[in-house]
């Protein structure tokens, strides 16, 4: 096999990035984007390595009964979905059989209940947060999302998975930035102005927050864009400058400034109301949060005398929707801002028996434990990279009777499960959750028990 050849292949599976996966007759595995399990294909190679290789779709002979027809412009451009061209049900089927084929491959684990996806009653038009990237074009700049595993902006007028609303703020700054005549920010020469255009929107409470991020301070005559925002979103709750001068991927900086409004918006997720600025982490699927959420707590099964240690708490929207059913809370959280508004948070609901600690979660659960708290549940929500092997081992010798690991990656979560088993816990249960509809992204929720 060689590059540019056409080769006959049938998708039988799909990888955890969402392209499909089949085997020519000597045992080569081929994996191709955009396919669907069951597409018999006629496939162009495109990179052969020693036993595997890449392709394209050349011609479909067969299509997989999954098949759909896209229904996005951009979709195999930008690096956002990779499943708007089957079915939603098997979209979920791939996302569940990601989760065990991650269990027993990486974590080692067999027999563990891995319960039917939790579908989200929207795979479309769900998220509450974009962040557009900013560049010249023949018209003066224009906004859109980063091509797959690169920084190469397709632009895009409307992206589906994002309400309407967004569409009217890009519209309004696109139009505002030609017609003052500024510029995008060029990344290769670190010059221009504007970066990204961050837009975050409380779905409950119909708040809508306009974040530019500039390579300075601000942007010249921004009053008069202000002013047509206003004029023309009648949800719009405030509008603030993030200044961003380093040459970095990063996308906020860590300075603010509010130019209109109080710099932040609230939302309520499970009868409890959330501030939310621009560097707090809030779930961008508002309604399946919910679910998640739902799906912890009764993981969690406290009774009202418990003490509940909530790791990687942020802004303490999973602690705090429990906080009527424990005795005690603790969030920990490692970014200041977050802490505040978790304290924030539990002050505007009412909620007396709650204490965030500003810490790494490891070092806070040693000291908690060399302090001699005793936690009955643990809620761990890790970022991507999951859970260092050393916490892990403080956990389990802080003896929670549960815990429940809200997990973003199934491939760590796998790997830390594995570590949760060595160190005397059982893995019950896993559910996941679907909030990233048409990407490959997956939440799950895992309850342990110590053995």
């Amino acid at each position: 096999m060689k590059k540019n050849d056409i080769i006959k292949l049938k998708i039988t599976s799909m990888t955890a990035q969402g392209s499909g996966v089949g085997k020519t007759g000597d045992g080569i595995v081929i994996f191709v984007p955009y396919s669907a399990i069951g597409d018999e294909l006629e496939v162009r190679v495109l990179k052969v390595k020693k036993t595997y290789a890449y392709g394209k779709i050349e011609n479909i002979i067969n299509p997989s009964p999954d098949r759909i027809e896209n229904d996005c412009p951009a979709f195999g451009k930008c690096g956002g979905c990779v499943y708007r061209h089957i079915s939603y049900n098997s979209e979920k089927e791939i996302k569940r059989q990601r989760v065990v084929d991650a269990v027993e491959r990486i974590g080692g684990l067999k027999n563990v209940k891995i319960n039917e996806t939790v579908a989200n009653d929207r795979v479309n038009r769900y998220r509450n947060k974009a962040q557009l990237p900013c560049q010249a074009s023949t018209d003066g700049v224009d906004f859109g999302f980063y091509a797959n595993h690169s920084h190469r902006i397709v632009p895009a007028d409307d992206c589906l998975l994002q309400p309407e609303l967004f569409n009217k703020v890009t519209k309004i700054t696109r139009e505002f930035m030609n017609q003052t005549n500024q510029s995008a920010y060029n990344e290769k020469t670190g010059k221009g102005k504007l970066r990204h255009l961050y837009i975050r929107y409380a779905e409950k409470t119909e708040q809508l927050m306009v974040c530019y991020v500039v390579n300075g301070n601000g942007l010249k005559q921004e009053d008069i864009l202000i002013r047509t925002l206003k004029e023309n979103i009648p949800e719009l709750t405030t509008v603030i400058f993030n200044s961003n001068r380093e040459n970095t991927n990063v996308v906020l900086g860590s300075k603010n400034r509010t130019a209109y409004g109080k710099g932040y918006i609230e939302d309520i997720l499970r009868g409890k109301r959330f501030k939310i600025s621009p560097l707090s982490f809030y779930q961008v699927n508002r309604t399946q949060a919910e679910k998640l959420y739902t799906i912890a707590e009764n993981y969690a099964e406290l009774k009202g005398n418990e003490v509940l240690i909530d790791l990687y708490c942020g802004t303490g929207t999973i602690g705090l929707t429990m906080a009527d059913k424990c005795k005690k809370l603790i969030g920990v959280e490692i970014i200041e801002d977050a802490v505040e508004d978790a304290k924030y948070n539990a002050e505007i609901n009412g909620i007396k028996n709650a204490e965030f600690v500003c810490g790494d979660a490891k070092f806070a659960a040693e000291k908690l434990s060399r302090d001699g708290i005793k936690p009955d549940v643990i809620i761990v929500d890790p970022p991507r990279k999951g859970l260092d092997s050393e916490l892990i081992a403080t956990i389990a010798e802080m003896n929670p009777e549960r815990v429940v690991y809200v997990s973003c990656d199934s491939e760590t979560l796998a790997r830390d499960l594995k570590l949760f088993t060595e160190n005397n816990y059982s893995v019950k249960e896993i559910t996941p959750v679907d909030l990233f509809s048409r990407t490959p992204h997956i939440e799950n929720v895992c309850l342990l028990t110590v053995d």
